[in-house]
């Protein structure tokens, strides 16, 4: 794992992710100074749910390739993405090698599915796009808007990413880094 202040995340995303979500974790984190890794499933170019293309840093096999340590993992939500993240072995696999290592492992909207399917979510407080609870069988289900049950974070949708995000700041980098970060945004670091 990297130290305080080489913090390393993998943000995995294929076609049809949502952009809000995708694009707020990556700006926020980047703006703690925390190295991200925006790795594409397949290809180097992605189209999201809204029809926003969006350039990878790398192939999630180049991500996976060059660095083992990564601090955390986090999943965008958007369909068909979610899904395709679930599906897709090398994500579970990662998901488990971080959590093994003592990383995080983070979700939002849909994508909380992958975790639920990685085994992490068992008796864990976690949450979810709210019409997608059918995904999460394991856990706790809470209706917060972030919830950290242990090294696993999830959060509810679009609206939910910025606080999301923040969230993953105070985790990485602590909570005068997010509130920071947060003040530079013009934006409250919401609680609950």
């Amino acid at each position: 794992m990297g130290d305080s202040m080489n913090k390393r995340v993998l943000v995995p995303f294929s076609a049809g992710f949502e952009e809000i979500e995708t694009v707020t974790i990556v700006d926020v984190l980047r703006r703690a100074s925390i190295d991200v890794t925006l790795a594409a499933l397949h290809g180097e170019r992605v189209t999201g749910r809204s029809g926003i293309t969006v350039k990878a840093d790398k192939t999630l096999d180049e991500a996976l390739v060059e660095n083992s340590t990564y601090d955390m993992i986090v999943l965008p939500g958007g369909q068909p993405n979610a899904y395709a993240l679930r599906d897709d072995a090398r994500i579970i696999d990662e998901i488990k090698n971080i959590e093994k290592n003592g990383g995080y492992t983070a979700a939002i909207c849909a994508a909380p599915a992958a975790l639920e399917k990685a085994g992490l979510l068992g008796g864990k407080e976690a949450t979810n796009y709210p019409s997608l609870k059918k995904d999460l069988v394991s856990c706790i289900y809470s209706e917060k808007s972030v919830v950290e049950s242990g090294r696993v974070i999830t959060s509810r949708g679009p609206g939910t990413a910025m606080e999301f995000a923040l969230k993953l700041v105070a985790l990485l980098k602590g909570d005068s880094i997010s509130d920071k970060v947060a003040a530079d945004l013009v934006t409250d670091k919401i609680q609950g």
